[in-house]
């Protein structure tokens, strides 16, 4: 099984939401949270979520318009790096939610997140564990009155809501901490074999079960090997190791 390159310990944990064991690394001496650290591209954050990258670029770099200039819906773990940070992509995953094909500007959605943090008193609200149960219905109920969306787009984007917080795990304090980002379908659940952890993988994709990287396993398939092959080698079932490729397949 591959390892993680020298200058950081590998420790092991049990994977939160399916009880697998995997592999963590934590560098020595590291003081910024791991969830915090600048190290995704705007290119890698597109690809990963699935979200377009114009998208992306707008959510966190803004729009600029020859009269007019849209501010950044999601601010940046550090301004001046254009890298996003895992909460970063957390963020994104849960916004993605709320502008599920309704015509819903950006501008719009800015000043009613900013609007509802205000009224609610949270900061960083798309990561905040208060979205989940009653918390969640309150800053929805909120979202809609000040955008103004029908009650069949409040249905829709209340689904999608749902279970996109449900693919992201907290910690103990309420800090995200792991993603489940492959949902094939918009407004279903995430398919939970594939994750992002900042501790695992120096924060890209891998299989939930074993930490085996995505991109390495589609590597490898192109390299003529086959999935029970793969399976054998990293201890995988074929379904994994074929929901790994699938995964590549759609972010690519």
């Amino acid at each position: 099984m591959p390892r993680a390159l020298c200058g950081c310990a590998i420790l092991k944990g049990i994977d939160a939401g399916l009880g697998h064991e995997v592999q963590v690394m934590k560098s020595a001496g590291d003081q910024v949270a791991p969830q915090d650290r600048p190290s995704y591209t705007m290119a890698e954050a597109a690809r990963y979520l699935s979200i377009p990258a114009q998208t992306i670029r707008a959510w966190f770099l803004g729009l600029d318009y020859p009269r007019q200039h849209f501010k950044p819906v999601i601010r940046k773990a550090v301004p001046d790096n254009r890298r996003l940070s895992f909460s970063n992509l957390v963020e994104a995953h849960v916004l993605r939610a709320l502008r599920t094909k309704h015509g819903i500007s950006m501008g719009d959605v800015r000043k009613a997140i900013d609007d509802v943090q205000d009224r609610l008193g949270i900061d960083r609200l798309l990561i905040s564990p208060k979205l989940s149960a009653a918390g969640g219905r309150k800053f929805l109920d909120l979202y809609f009155k000040l955008i103004g969306v029908p009650t069949s787009g409040q249905i829709v984007i209340r689904s999608a809501f749902e279970h996109h917080l449900e693919a992201v795990v907290h910690d103990p304090e309420g800090v995200p901490v792991r993603l489940y980002p492959w949902m094939p379908d918009p407004l279903g659940k995430p398919r939970t074999t594939i994750m992002i952890d900042p501790l695992v993988s120096f924060g890209t994709p891998v299989t939930a079960y074993r930490g085996i990287s995505t991109a390495v396993l589609t590597d490898m398939v192109d390299a003529g090997l086959s999935l029970d092959d793969l399976a054998t080698e990293y201890g995988l079932s074929s379904e994994e190791v074929g929901d790994a490729i699938r995964f590549e397949s759609a972010a690519a």
